[in-house]
């Protein structure tokens, strides 16, 4: 048995390449996903999406920023105690994002060696601050 059966994702992002190349670890890991890709709608995207284990979040979209989604998040109460990763190419993010209050950092692009690990780490709420 795998730490990580049972377990799932939601990915907001809205770049294909990086949610295909997320979703493909998580599926090595047997990580069910979900995406949201369309801020305008996420309240309704929200309200379809099952309660998951990890939430990656993309800092730079079109039409709203990583931060101002994690605070319409931390105040939905479905998703309260789920750690939130910042998910982003810009490393200078890192320490603003520390600040903003999520829970990890994970630089784009993502290290497959290392990502087990660093997920392991985010699900046992062992905060991961990691760039590339």
């Amino acid at each position: 048995m795998s730490v990580f059966d049972g377990k799932s994702a939601l990915i907001i992002e809205d770049d294909a390449t990086s949610i295909r190349v997320l979703q493909q670890l998580l599926k090595l890991l047997r990580v069910e996903t979900q995406v949201i890709t369309d801020l305008g709608i996420i309240n309704k995207q929200l309200a379809e999406i099952t309660s998951p284990n990890v939430i990656f979040l993309d800092l730079e979209m079109p039409q709203h920023n990583g931060y101002e989604i994690l605070d319409y998040l931390k105040a939905n109460d479905g998703l309260q105690g789920i750690p939130i990763v910042a998910y982003s190419t810009h490393i200078s993010h890192l320490n603003n994002a520390r600040d903003a209050g999520f829970h990890s950092f994970l630089g784009k692009p993502l290290d497959g060696k290392l990502f087990a690990q660093q997920l392991e780490d985010i699900l046992n709420d062992i905060p991961v601050w990691e760039v590339p």
